[in-house]
């Protein structure tokens, strides 16, 4: 799923492009996309688009009359962007609506069959802020907010930052990323952090995600980001199960849940201690190895 540095990246790319530009026509292409029927999508069509604002990893529309388009990419969205005459290398199937402008087509895609991206159009900034969850801004916020969020409930670090009620825009990515920076366990508890350990946590969010949004940047060049995924060569940990981390050497482990799994370095977050898999853990019981060197 795009994260707070993916989504700064559009935002910027997405000013450059449509912000004082017309809505010449919508075209919906998917019959799930649309997630709302009031107002009717058909208001914004021949509107201009006054700014582009991000809501959580939300990436919203502001059009005249107090209206506001809010585009959710989920997992396999993603926004592309072609000028007249240009061929989109697009398969037809992956485009959920199209965004037709003077100076150009915004695609919205999903690369899933589980059609999880939406649109909704709302009006006034009542309807748009009930859709924010309402977590801290990480690079806005001071150390006493972060305090707060963090210990507001006990539950484990990875958790808690990709929980979009106390922390706005981190995912899975992200936050396997800046907890490597922190060198802090992905199942340590938030109330049982250190004053010492809290700080790095602080620290290490806002340098890691102020990293990533100037490596992305850099890439766009003042383009349009085309290649948005959550698995980099450049990433510490995340994505990177048995390969050698790059602080230490020894190889990133990993805790599969779900549809995800947690990338972290044994060596440099939890004292050597491997982490048990849920579903692992239980299949080897006392097989299961308790230290990297087993």
């Amino acid at each position: 799923m795009p994260e707070l540095p993916d989504v700064v990246v559009y935002i910027e790319a997405l000013h450059a492009h449509i912000v004082g530009q017309r809505l010449e026509r919508l075209n919906l292409l998917s019959p799930f996309v649309l997630r709302s029927v009031d107002p009717p999508i058909e208001t914004i069509t021949g509107g201009v688009v006054r700014g582009v604002r991000r809501v959580g990893k939300r990436i919203v529309f502001v059009f005249d009359h107090d209206l506001f388009l809010v585009i959710h990419l989920m997992i396999a969205g993603r926004l592309r962007w072609r000028v007249p005459g240009q061929k989109t290398g697009i398969g037809p199937r992956l485009i959920l609506a199209s965004f037709e402008f003077p100076n150009g087509t915004l695609f919205f895609t999903e690369a899933s069959s589980k059609k999880r991206a939406s649109l909704q159009l709302v009006r006034g900034e009542a309807a748009l802020h009930a859709l924010d969850p309402g977590g801290v801004e990480p690079l806005d916020a001071s150390l006493e907010d972060v305090h707060e969020a963090l210990t507001r409930e006990n539950h484990t670090l990875k958790r808690a930052l990709t929980d979009p009620h106390l922390f706005s825009g981190i995912g899975n990515a992200y936050s396997d990323e800046i907890l490597h920076a922190a060198k802090l366990s992905p199942l340590k508890l938030t109330r049982s952090l250190s004053d010492a350990e809290f700080v790095r946590l602080y620290d290490a969010t806002r340098a890691t995600l102020r990293l990533w949004i100037d490596r992305l940047r850099t890439d766009v060049r003042g383009g349009f980001p085309e290649k948005v995924t959550a698995f980099r060569d450049e990433m510490a940990v995340h994505g990177r199960f048995k390969q050698p981390c790059p602080v230490c050497g020894s190889p990133v482990q990993r805790i599969v849940y779900a549809e995800n799994e947690c990338n972290y370095c044994a060596t440099c977050q939890t004292a050597g201690r491997l982490l048990a898999d849920r579903s692992l853990s239980r299949l080897l019981k006392d097989d299961w190895p308790r230290r990297l060197e087993e």
